[in-house]
């Protein structure tokens, strides 16, 4: 297992939160550990938890603090292999044929090859991080390719050649967790649950990323969503809408809406589901933050 250690200048994982919480991502302790560990003995991270929480936000941040792009593979369902890695520009081909006559013309060459996320990466492992969002969307299919890719960051490329990582890419895996993966890619990483943060951890996150806000505002807020979590609800509010609904009530309430009718009006920013506004109308009120400065 290769080590690096000391990767961009970070040495524990204490330098590592302290470096995310610059990039206005703040992690606690497990997560900042569980990154600097993948870090540090050079394997991917599997990031899973509630749509919402900050997975893909952490590995933007991480990637921020390395200093590297963000490549991003969204999955969905029916993605393969030529969405992740490389397709051909069959038009741009043609057109060549065409103007090309009689003259020799390489197909194959790079102006006419479409880079995906996993080439890219491939190509660029010092510079990049790969970020394979949502992985639970995927068929079992793509999984097992996927896991082959992690195991020696290889692609053959049947007109060209093979293209094989210098060193391994940074990596980074998120779930939603609406199947289970597989064993052996779970092993392949570094695994870490991420939860909704703690009220306070989620009040500092508040006040970090919403600067207009004030922070009995950010407190009554964050109270709500927690109370909001806890109802049957088909789409929990994230952290993401935590800030959005703080943000907007504060916009609000700067125009002239009284407390709590700002959160009130606001509230399509927390809530962003038909059936689930329709189920908390009848209760609204008393769930929504009181008087907020």
């Amino acid at each position: 297992m290769a080590v690096r250690a000391n990767i961009a200048g970070l040495s524990s994982p204490e330098a590592l939160q302290r470096a995310l919480v610059d990039a206005q991502y703040l992690a606690d302790d497990a997560l900042a550990t569980s990154s600097y560990l993948a870090l540090a003995l050079g394997k991917p991270m599997l990031l899973e938890g509630a749509p919402g929480v900050g997975k893909t936000e952490a590995a933007k941040a991480l990637g921020g603090v390395l200093g590297r792009q963000v490549i991003r593979l969204q999955c969905f369902e029916g993605i393969d292999a030529a969405a992740a890695l490389y397709e051909w520009n069959y038009p741009r081909q043609m057109l060549a044929i065409r103007q090309a006559g009689q003259d020799h013309l390489n197909l194959y060459g790079e102006e006419f090859l479409l880079e995906r996320p996993l080439l890219t990466a491939l190509r660029n492992p010092a510079t990049s991080l790969l970020l394979i969002d949502e992985i639970d969307r995927a068929d079992h299919e793509f999984e097992a390719f996927l896991l082959e890719f992690l195991s020696d960051f290889t692609i053959s490329i049947p007109e060209t050649g093979t293209v094989r990582a210098m060193q391994p890419p940074v990596v980074v895996l998120t779930s939603n967790r609406t199947r289970d993966l597989h064993e052996a890619l779970r092993r392949r990483c570094v695994y870490h649950w991420i939860d909704y943060p703690h009220p306070a951890l989620e009040a500092q996150i508040v006040m970090a990323r919403a600067s207009r806000v004030a922070q009995a505002t950010a407190d009554a807020v964050v109270a709500s969503v927690n109370a909001l979590r806890a109802e049957p609800l088909a789409k929990p509010p994230g952290v993401a809408e935590t800030i959005e609904w703080a943000e907007a009530a504060t916009l609000l309430n700067g125009q002239g809406a009284r407390w709590p009718d700002a959160f009130r009006r606001a509230i399509g920013v927390a809530v962003k589901d038909h059936d689930d506004m329709a189920y908390l109308a009848p209760r609204l009120d008393g769930l929504l933050p009181g008087e907020a400065a």
